[in-house]
């Protein structure tokens, strides 16, 4: 999961270069040129030829700048970067096509001018900021010189091991990777990372002594992965020879922090214990009406996204007035069986600290904007496209900080989590957390259409009139039961959230 910056950090930043200026500019010269288009040979051919390549330089403008793509630092160019090039490129193409379309219908341009546009915009991005790239490298290794203070072995040649070499060739000529070694026949001879893959964990006292006559001592040897990466007897061998040789020998998670490896390695203790209640979870067994809900809610928030297409352009302008930019506000939550996602709303405050690191008064950071998009619910608008990219759903429990996970949490994290649920309806954040577990429950017990449009409209009735809690939701203290009708509502006066 890509985690974008903290608020205070996550400000648009205007750093195109120099050749992205002039490529964003002339790539679509070139591609009107290359797929021979009929407007240039027309008697307004200067005035097409400003129009479509103004209108496509913009579109790759607005597209660089939301996806960041200058964000990268140069020299340290990667596979991630350039498929945020790709991306960026990919939207660009769209805006661009959708308003050519609707001002010229494309008359004049042939089909392929976009694809070709593309091709062109991207390649030399990415060509350039590879060269760059290898220039860089090449600059460093010169600096650094070849003379290294000690040598090391890699058994195993895995990601983890990718990154090691990576690391080692960072930290300059203090340590110098002189070969892997890997029992797969068909991987010796080849690289990688640039390292030669020179043999099996087998041959180690041999390939020892072979490098000891080329005037090389190995000074370590690094295994990717932990004490029990290699059968025992071959671990044994290995111990053996590092012991007879008085040669270093490392596991590579250890080296890290990571001597934990598994799914769960990275995964904070809560996450951890969460998803371990979820997969212990039988009791509960949920409505067959969510095989069919997310089909459902994906036709809803596509709609509702196309109908609501303005008061988002609206709303993103009065955030980014009020909060400046970014003007989405993102945070952690877990959603369908404990696996956390990123859930977007519209900023209503503003960050904690400006853009020179001092700390702003509490009293300035929420103004009346940011108190009208919360009255209303409009700053949860942004969770339609949770939905449409399947982490939501638009009626469910509601998704929380993994700190603020109830006990007993495993029913309600057994179904996608809602814009709204059962327990919203009934108070919200006027209940107990037990409360609205039991609510949450009963929801993935009985949830069918017929419920979610009476939920759906008691939201609007909530929207209208402020937090409401049922007077028939709880008999007793601490002893909530669920109702399955919507009488005896007390509407209640909050605070902001």
């Amino acid at each position: 999961m890509r985690i974008p910056p903290p608020s205070s950090r996550g400000a648009f930043r205007f750093r195109f270069g120099v050749f992205d200026i002039v490529w964003i500019v002339l790539s679509p010269v070139l591609a009107l040129y290359l797929s021979n288009a009929n407007a240039l040979s027309s008697a307004n051919w200067l005035e097409i030829v400003v129009l479509y390549s103004g209108v496509w330089a913009t579109a790759s403008a607005i597209a660089f700048l939301f996806f960041r793509v200058q964000d990268s630092v140069p020299g340290h160019f990667s596979v991630f970067d350039a498929l945020e090039v790709s991306k960026a490129v990919i939207a660009a193409e769209l805006i661009a096509c959708i308003a050519l379309f609707t001002l010229t219908r494309l008359e004049g341009i042939p089909r392929s001018a976009p694809i070709l546009h593309a091709s062109i915009l991207a390649a030399g991005l990415i060509m350039v900021r590879l060269a760059n790239r290898i220039l860089s490298d090449n600059r460093k290794e010169w600096m650094q010189g070849s003379v290294a203070s000690e040598h090391i072995l890699v058994i195993g040649s895995n990601q983890f091991a990718s990154l090691y070499i990576k690391l080692v060739k960072a930290c300059g000529s203090f340590k110098h990777v002189v070969g892997v070694l890997d029992d797969r026949p068909r991987l010796l001879g080849r690289m990688l990372e640039g390292v030669r893959i020179v043999g099996a964990p087998g041959d180690l006292d041999a390939l020892l002594d072979e490098y000891t006559v080329h005037g090389v001592r190995v000074d370590r040897i690094v295994v990717s992965g932990g004490p029990d990466f290699l059968p025992g007897e071959e671990m044994s061998q290995i111990r053996s020879v590092c012991v007879s040789r008085q040669i270093g020998l490392d596991f590579l998670p250890a080296l890290v922090g990571l001597a934990e490896l598994g799914p769960t390695a990275c995964v904070t203790p809560t996450i951890r214990e969460v998803r371990g209640s979820v997969a212990n979870a039988t009791a509960l067994v949920p409505s067959t009406y969510f095989r069919f809900k997310p089909a459902i809610d994906f036709c809803i928030a596509l709609t509702l996204l196309v109908l609501l297409l303005p008061i988002l352009v609206i709303v993103s302008l009065m955030a980014l007035i009020d909060v400046g930019s970014p003007v989405l506000f993102w945070q952690r939550r877990l959603g369908l069986r404990g696996q956390s996602f990123l859930l977007y709303k519209f900023r209503t405050l503003r960050p904690p600290f400006d853009g020179s690191g001092l700390e702003i008064p509490p009293e300035r950071r929420l103004s009346w904007i940011g108190h009208l998009l919360r009255d209303t619910s409009l700053d949860e608008l942004p969770q339609l496209f949770n939905i449409l990219v399947g982490d939501m759903s638009l009626i469910g429990p509601r998704p929380l900080l993994p700190k603020d996970q109830p006990s007993q949490s495993a029913g309600r994290l057994l179904v996608r989590p809602g814009i709204t649920g059962w327990a919203q309806v009934n108070g919200g954040k006027l209940l107990t957390a037990e409360e609205k577990v039991k609510f949450d429950e009963s929801y993935v017990e009985n949830a069918s259409l017929w419920v979610d449009i009476k939920l759906v409209v008691k939201t609007l009735q909530i929207v209208l009139l402020g937090a409401q809690r049922s007077n028939e939701a709880v008999i007793g203290p601490g002893k909530p039961e669920i109702v399955e009708h919507w009488q005896n509502f007390q509407v209640v006066k909050t605070e902001p959230r």
